[in-house]
Formats: structure tokens, C-alpha cells, sequence
């Protein structure tokens, strides 16, 4: 429980803090970490999460549900985020050269931004309560490993954001604080709640479910937008082929 815990405090904020060291957030190695990431998520969502949800007692079709609205919510909270939970970076000034996208981008207030990516976050975290819901076969390790490698450009992405929005990047620092803690605190409640019985295990199963489309939207938006107009790119293709192929391999190695 410790390690999980740190892991998923310590990641993003450390990744966040590189604001003050890396001055170009839009850089060609960037994107790439980003695609790495979303095909090592989306492989470890089809490959692992999904046939271990659908080989529970519970009603195939319920777990259908439960991924398909999971897909939509995370729809809706990027509606606030603007994207920054998958590494988008969207700062607007009078200069056409601070878009990362030819297209419009509203801003939201910091406490909104914060709210729907904590509330994300939060619901990460309990990916990681009581994984023996799912059975003997469920690997914690390796879906830790997929929500740390995406929070790491989401968190870098948000001091971004703020620092520009704010003016500040010391007035970004408790707004990133606040995104470390979310899915920590994710994991503690829904591991009380287990444990409690308050939370049942076909109820932890539904959230599983849940969080896996939100896993299935991130990563595919990631994959697909790292593209501009689908253009061919071998380099992104070879790089998410390599993260596709650590999800297969991961479980053999953790």
C-alpha cells in the first residue's frame, strides 16, 4: 500500500516541478513520451483490464455499460480540462505562436481545472483497491504503471496551464499538490470502503469498469490526435507499437 501510495503522490508532483527546468513543453520528445504512454495504456486496458472484467461472474453486459459510460464521463470532464489529463498543453496570449492547436481552446478557471482532473485522478486510484476483487490474475503492478506514465505529462501539462494562467509557477504549486493527492486519496477511501464492506465486490467491479473507459478514451485520444491530419509517422508508430508491446510483455515481468 505504501509504495502505491507514493508512487502515485510522487509522480506527478515531481513531474510537475520539471516546469522549472525543461522550457519547452511542445518539443518533438515530448509527444513522444505522450504516445508511449497512451499506447501503453490503451495496451493494458484491452490486453489485461478488460478480459479480466469480462471473466467475472457478473453480467458481461452490466461491465458494457459501466466501460461505455466510463468513456463518456471522461468525454465530459475534458470538456473543463481541456485535454490536459492526456498532455495537452493549451495557453492562449495575443500571438498566434502560443497555440498548441490551430483550433479554439476556452479557458476554465484553475478550481474547475483542478476539480475535474482531481476527480479523474480520484477515480484512478481506486483502480488500485483490493485487486483481488478481480481474481488471482489482475496485475496491480502493471496498471500502476499505466496511470504513472500518463499523470506524469498530465501533471507537467497542468503546472503549464496554471503558471501561464496564474502568472506565477509558485501560484501553480498548491493546485499541483492538490492533483498528487487525488488518486491517493482514491485509494485509500476505496480500500476503506472495501474493507468495510461498505463498497461490495461486484460494486468495486463496476468501477473498474468505469475507470477502464476512461482508460480507453484517454489513450486513444493520445494515440490518434499525435497524428495531425493521420498523417504517416513512422517514429510515433514505432514508438507506440513499443509501448503496445511492453503492456503484452509487462505482466511477465512484474
Amino acid at each position: 500500500m505504501t509504495i502505491k501510495l507514493l508512487v502515485l503522490f510522487l509522480t506527478p508532483l515531481l513531474s510537475g516541478l520539471l516546469v522549472y527546468f525543461v522550457p519547452n513543453a511542445r518539443s518533438s520528445n515530448f509527444r513522444l513520451l505522450l504516445v508511449f504512454a497512451g499506447s501503453y495504456l490503451f495496451g493494458i486496458t484491452v490486453t489485461h483490464i478488460l478480459p479480466e472484467l469480462y471473466h467475472q461472474s457478473i453480467g458481461a453486459e452490466l461491465i458494457g455499460l459501466f466501460v461505455l459510460a466510463g468513456f463518456f464521463l471522461q468525454q465530459v470532464l475534458e470538456y473543463f480540462t481541456s485535454g490536459i489529463e492526456h498532455g495537452h498543453i493549451h495557453v492562449h496570449s495575443h500571438g498566434s505562436d502560443h497555440h498548441s492547436h490551430s483550433h479554439h481552446h476556452r479557458q476554465v478557471s484553475a478550481i474547475v481545472l483542478l476539480a475535474a482532473l482531481c476527480l479523474h485522478a480520484f477515480l484512478e486510484g481506486g483502480m488500485l483497491a483490493q485487486p483481488m476483487a478481480m481474481g488471482p490474475h489482475y496485475d496491480m503492478n502493471a496498471i500502476l504503471l499505466g496511470i504513472a506514465l500518463h499523470r506524469a505529462p498530465a501533471a507537467f501539462a497542468l503546472m503549464t496551464v496554471l503558471a501561464f494562467q496564474l502568472g506565477s509557477k509558485r501560484k501553480a504549486i498548491p493546485y499541483l499538490i492538490g492533483f498528487s493527492i487525488a488518486a491517493p486519496i482514491g485509494l485509500l477511501i476505496s480500500t476503506y470502503l472495501a474493507e468495510t464492506e461498505i463498497l461490495s465486490g461486484n460494486a468495486l467491479i463496476y468501477l473498474y469498469a468505469l475507470v477502464s473507459g476512461n482508460f480507453l478514451h484517454i489513450s486513444t485520444t493520445i494515440v490518434f490526435e499525435s497524428s495531425p491530419e493521420h498523417h504517416f509517422n513512422a517514429k510515433k508508430l514505432a514508438v507506440a507499437m513499443v509501448g503496445a508491446l511492453l503492456a503484452v510483455g509487462v505482466e511477465y515481468i512484474l
